[in-house]
C-alpha cells in the first residue's frame, strides 16, 4: 500500500527529473472522458493529503493534465546539464511521441541517448499542428527550433496516425470509418473493403501538410539542412483479435479507434481487419517514402516502424504499443537518428 504525501512533497518529487513515472501514478487517479484521450489526471486523495488551499491551487494550475511536458522540460535541463555531449532534438507529435505517464513511449525510449525538447501531446492531428491560426510568434515547434538557438541536431515530427487511424477531435468518432465500404460477404477481399477515393484524398492532404511543415522548417535560419525524421505507425491489431486477446485500456474503450469502425460497416472477420489496416499503413509509408523527391530539399529520413511490434502481446491498445513494444520502436529511431545526424555534419 502506497504511504500518504502531503502535496508539498508530491510537487517535490513532481519537480524531480530522476522520479519515475511509475513512482508518481501512486499519487494520481485517471478520469477518463468520451475520447480516447479526454482522460484527466488528479491528484490522489487516498495517497495525497491535501488542504482546501492546495485543492485550489491544484485546480488553478491543473498541474496533474501538464505533468508530462513539465517533467519532460525539468529531464531535458537536467540531462543536457549532466549529458552536454548527447545530441540535442526537438520532437512534435501525437501520442506515439507522448503518453502521459502511463506507456514509455518513443521519446522515453530515446532519452538516454538525446537530449529531448519535447512537445509531443496525445491526440494531436497533423492539422493542428501545421495549419490554422499559429501562436503569436508562430507554429510550436518553430518556436521550440527558435529557443533551441540552432543547438537543435534533428527534428522528430510524429503526425498522421490520429488522422488514419485515429479519432476525430470534434466528434470522436474513429477517423477509419469513412475510409470503410459495409462488408461485401467476401472475408478475403481486402481492397473491396476500403474507400480508395476517400483514402486518397486523405493521404494527399497529409502530404500537403506535411510538405508545409517541411518548407516552415526549411525556412527557419539555420535549418536548411537540419535532418526531419518522421515515421508511419505499425501494423495494429483492431479489437478483438483471437483468443489470446487481452487489451483493456483504463483510459479508452477496447474498441476506441480501430474496433468500433469496423463494426460499424459489418466487418468482423479480424484477419480482414488488421489486413485493411497494414495496407492503409503501407500506403501512408508510401506517401512519406516519397516526401524527400516532393520537398524543396532533401534531409527527410523515414523511420519504418512496420513489424516492430509484430505480437498482440506488444500493444497496449489499438493504436499504441506498450512501455516493452515501443522500445523496439525506439531503438529503430535511435539507429535512424545516429545515421541522419552524421551525415549533416553532426556527432552521436
Amino acid at each position: 500500500m502506497t504511504e500518504q504525501i502531503t502535496y508539498s512533497q508530491l510537487l517535490e518529487l513532481v519537480r524531480d527529473p530522476e522520479t519515475t513515472d511509475d513512482e508518481l501514478l501512486n499519487y494520481f487517479q485517471l478520469d477518463t472522458g468520451q475520447g480516447g484521450f479526454d482522460f484527466c489526471l488528479r491528484v490522489n486523495p487516498n495517497t495525497v493529503i491535501m488542504t482546501e488551499a492546495d485543492a485550489e491551487f491544484e485546480n488553478a494550475m491543473q498541474i496533474g493534465n501538464g505533468i508530462e511536458r513539465y517533467r519532460r522540460r525539468l529531464r531535458f535541463y537536467s540531462k543536457k546539464r549532466n549529458y552536454p555531449e548527447r545530441p540535442v532534438i526537438l520532437s512534435e507529435g501525437d501520442s506515439w511521441f507522448q503518453f502521459p505517464l502511463l506507456i514509455q513511449e518513443t521519446i522515453d525510449h530515446l532519452s538516454d541517448h538525446f537530449n529531448v525538447w519535447s512537445l509531443g501531446a496525445a491526440g494531436d492531428t497533423l492539422a493542428n499542428m501545421t495549419e490554422g491560426n499559429p501562436r503569436k510568434h508562430g507554429f510550436e515547434f518553430l518556436i521550440g527550433l527558435r529557443q533551441l538557438n540552432g543547438a537543435a541536431r534533428a527534428f522528430l515530427f510524429s503526425a498522421a496516425g490520429n488522422d488514419i487511424l485515429g479519432e476525430d477531435p470534434g466528434t470522436k468518432l474513429p477517423m477509419l470509418e469513412p475510409l470503410l465500404v459495409h462488408f461485401n460477404g467476401d472475408e478475403r477481399d481486402v481492397q473491396g473493403h476500403i474507400d480508395h477515393k476517400k483514402l486518397d484524398d486523405r493521404l494527399t492532404h497529409l502530404e500537403a501538410g506535411y510538405l508545409r511543415m517541411i518548407d516552415l522548417v526549411r525556412n527557419e535560419t539555420g535549418c536548411e539542412n537540419l535532418p526531419i525524421v518522421v515515421h508511419g505507425y505499425d501494423y495494429a491489431f483492431p479489437y478483438p483479435f483471437g483468443s489470446q486477446e487481452h487489451r483493456n485500456p483504463i483510459y479508452a474503450a477496447n474498441d476506441q479507434w480501430l474496433g468500433r469502425a469496423f463494426t460499424a460497416k459489418g466487418i468482423e472477420e479480424s484477419n480482414l481487419r488488421r489486413s485493411i489496416i497494414i495496407h492503409l499503413v503501407d500506403r501512408l509509408y508510401e506517401m512519406l517514402n516519397g516526401l524527400s523527391e516532393k520537398a524543396s530539399s532533401s534531409g527527410i529520413w523515414v523511420v519504418d516502424c512496420r513489424g516492430a511490434m509484430p505480437d498482440l502481446t506488444d500493444w497496449a491498445d489499438e493504436i499504441h504499443g506498450n512501455s516493452r513494444g515501443f522500445a523496439e520502436v525506439g531503438r529503430r529511431f535511435r539507429i535512424t537518428l545516429d545515421k541522419a545526424i552524421a551525415h549533416s555534419g553532426g556527432e552521436t
